[in-house]
């Protein structure tokens, strides 16, 4: 039904069924024109890119962001090549003159996870972190742990990489210490799993971008501020100035909209490709909600007619799932070793079926250009 959407992409691998959506997601077709598009940009404006930009691209895709994501002030959200560099902006935001307390899980992505694990070797900070598992108690055991001490930054994501489930948002940040700021990792949500943050867009910090279900490709990361935020973070750059260069000196200002979270030079492509994704699907009646139904009719198709397999490995008992009806656009199977899930990588991508895992974790991914029948040839090859 979507598959006219990514002729290219599915016409360059005819032979593989691409199940890794959830790590390298194929892109539309206008993705392709909105890169030359870019190109053309730059040669015809040159020097006043720049505030071609900002007026006009950026505002752009604030906007189809925050339809998404249900948030009433576009003008909150900024832009950075990379969600690490959002990361450490936020972390150089907090008081390093003192004792730092940090909350999160046991499964964010590296770009947070290694950081942490790097400053946790400084006596300033600690970093507590909760085990997402068992998930049934995930959420009363992180409570628990926002409840006991005076966090000062407390990160979690809205859906956990390497498993696929689901964090509670509103739940979570009810609890969460006023004191602390408070940022959630949307990245493998934005666009997969529908997504109301009109209760909390006071609260948090959303982060997340156009790599996966958006599909836009890698350069447009976003981080969503809550309009109230007052902060002077040590990892700043020269957009943060672009209300004011003319007065630029030894003082170091920032505005008082999402800017002060800005980076500096980038390259926009990634937000035009963005855009342009954004604006078919829209076209295409295709909201999150929708992408959401579609995937996960085609997750469960794929468990129906994998229990009829008796596959050795591949069992429906081995998913890590919570609750069907809402989890994360790929579906992890938990396997006895590292050593066997290299193994299945393997001997799947002998079949022409892409997936990929972490550590004992396969995982399968499901995009719009799955049909029932890439399911059915999808158990056939297994």
């Amino acid at each position: 039904m979507y598959k006219h959407l990514y002729q290219r992409f599915l016409a360059a691998h005819t032979s593989e069924l691409h199940f890794a959506c959830h790590s390298h997601h194929y892109w539309p077709d206008c993705s392709r024109e909105a890169h030359l598009q870019y190109w053309d940009d730059s040669c015809k404006y040159v020097d006043d890119k720049w505030g071609y930009i900002f007026s006009t691209k950026i505002p752009q895709a604030q906007k189809l962001i925050a339809e998404q994501l249900k948030i009433s002030c576009p003008e909150q959200i900024v832009f950075a090549p990379n969600t690490h560099e959002f990361v450490f902006r936020l972390l150089s935001s907090l008081n390093w003159k003192k004792s730092l307390k940090i909350l999160t899980t046991d499964s964010e992505f590296y770009s947070f996870d290694r950081q942490i694990n790097r400053l946790s070797e400084m006596a300033e900070f600690e970093v507590v972190k909760i085990p997402t598992l068992p998930f049934e108690t995930f959420h009363e055991r992180f409570e628990a742990a926002l409840l006991s001490e005076s966090w000062d930054l407390v990160f979690f994501s809205q859906v956990f990489f390497n498993s696929g489930l689901v964090a509670d948002i509103p739940r979570l940040v009810a609890k969460a210490p006023a004191s602390a700021i408070v940022v959630v990792d949307g990245y493998h949500a934005f666009m997969a799993v529908p997504t109301d943050l009109s209760s909390v867009q006071e609260r948090i910090f959303y982060l997340a971008g156009s790599y996966k279900y958006a599909q836009g490709g890698e350069g447009a990361c976003f981080l969503y501020v809550p309009s109230s935020t007052r902060h002077r973070p040590l990892f700043t750059g020269w957009f943060a100035e672009l209300s004011h260069l003319s007065a630029v000196g030894n003082e170091v200002g920032y505005p008082t909209d999402a800017l002060q979270y800005a980076g500096s030079t980038m390259d926009f492509s990634g937000l035009y490709r963005l855009i342009a994704t954004l604006e078919t699907f829209k076209k295409e009646g295709l909201t999150t909600e929708a992408i959401h139904q579609w995937v996960h009719r085609n997750q469960m198709l794929f468990l129906q007619k994998l229990s009829g397999k008796s596959h050795p490995l591949l069992q429906r008992s081995k998913v890590l799932m919570h609750n069907p009806d809402h989890h994360g656009h790929f579906l992890t199977f938990e396997l006895p070793s590292t050593e066997d899930t290299q193994k299945m990588v393997k001997e799947l991508a002998s079949k022409g079926i892409k997936t990929d895992s972490r550590g004992n974790r396969l995982r399968f991914g499901f995009g719009l250009y799955h049909d029932e029948q890439d399911i059915q040839e999808l158990i056939r090859r297994i």
